[in-house]
């Protein structure tokens, strides 16, 4: 089994506008003090979400559907 690819980029206009939509729910879920940090994750299609002390690295999809949750 190969380890996961590390990649500064994402992988297509998909994930690009997913990434930059996360990043606008993770901003105001930080803002909220609901979380206490995100980025890039060092790994290609996830990212990076800090809660409850914990950093936790998600798929793009997973940080999108945790993120909305989190904000309801």
């Amino acid at each position: 089994m190969n380890p996961p690819v590390k990649n500064d980029q994402p992988t297509n206009q998909t994930d690009d506008r997913l990434r930059i939509e996360v990043h606008a729910l993770a901003e105001d879920a930080f803002h909220r003090h609901l979380i206490s940090g995100h980025g890039d994750s060092e790994y290609a299609n996830e990212y990076q979400i800090v809660y409850q002390g914990k950093p936790n690295h998600l798929s793009l999809s997973g940080a999108h559907a945790f993120l909305t949750q989190l904000l309801q």
